[in-house]
């Protein structure tokens, strides 16, 4: 694939005179599905439509904005154009596959009490209500995607020192847990865990009933439940845990390089889509002492 990369930006510099930024932008997108294929071990040139939809839906959970996750399958589309006119794929991947809409959305946020009633209706008295309450617990405290969530093993997680390594392809990050997330986390680990594992060779940290590693989907369901429990009429997604983890830690006056390390954001500009949610108060000093507000 290296050696077709690199024919694809000598004919865009040569043949389509393109500009320098340009050229990096299609340099850039490219490596990037370079890196995707190889992680998971998808030959380029038999990659199907589906493989293709995954990467775009993969783009989007490492918190890609909309109009870059367009531009990489423009750059793929354009790609994999040239490489049926030098005949090196029969097929191209990203035919039929609408560019997502660009629009600017505000991401769904909870409110501090919206979030404290979420994380109050899981109730210790089942081996699943302590799973539960350990996992809404974890995932407003860590911000963590719900595939970095379900993908953990009990290794991955340090309950001596409260910290949790996240992995992801060849990258990794370390995020703190906080007190009541480490007391959830120590009581589901301890006395829960054990029991619900059916095997102990089993390497999950979060399992289902069944002792297997929980689901995307399990996940999902978990939290629509509590949602309705609580009776919150906002679309409560694992997602929005993680948004409300960045704007909550914003705005009580966290740094926006550490949040955007914690998020794993690889572009800060992903991050600071939360600078919208900052407290308001600054806005209003602003307009009523600034001499040019």
């Amino acid at each position: 694939m290296e050696k077709q990369i690199k024919s694809f930006l000598e004919f865009l510099q040569n043949e389509k005179k393109l500009s320098d930024n340009t050229l990096q932008s299609y340099r850039r997108d490219i490596l990037q599905f370079e890196e995707y294929v190889e992680n998971n071990k998808i030959n380029y040139a038999k990659i199907t439509q589906e493989d293709m939809k995954k990467y775009l839906d993969y783009l989007q959970e490492i918190g890609k904005k909309t109009s870059t996750i367009s531009r990489n399958l423009a750059s793929l589309r354009s790609f994999y154009q040239f490489l049926i006119r030098i005949r090196k794929v029969k097929h191209d991947p990203t035919d039929d596959i609408q560019s997502p809409k660009v629009e600017k959305r505000t991401p769904s946020v909870l409110t501090s009490q919206e979030v404290e009633l979420l994380l109050e209706q899981p109730k210790d008295v089942d081996l699943k209500g302590t799973r539960d309450k350990a996992m809404l617990e974890f995932a407003y405290a860590t911000g963590m995607r719900v595939t970095e969530i379900i993908s953990l093993d009990i290794d991955d997680v340090n309950l001596e020192e409260g910290f949790v390594v996240c992995r992801q392809g060849s990258k990794q990050r370390t995020i703190p847990l906080g007190t009541l997330s480490l007391k959830a986390l120590k009581e589901y680990v301890d006395e829960a865990r054990p029991v619900l594992i059916k095997n102990d060779s089993e390497k999950a940290l979060f399992v289902n009933v069944n002792g297997k590693r929980l689901t995307r989907q399990g996940f999902w369901k978990i939290v629509k439940y509590y949602k309705e429990q609580a009776h919150i009429t906002k679309d409560i997604t694992p997602h929005v845990l993680r948004h409300s983890f960045a704007t909550h830690l914003l705005q009580n006056g966290a740094d926006l390089k550490a949040i955007q390390t914690m998020l794993g954001h690889s572009d800060i500009s992903s991050t600071q889509v939360y600078m919208q949610f900052q407290d308001s108060g600054l806005k209003d000093i602003y307009q009523k002492a600034h001499p040019r507000a």
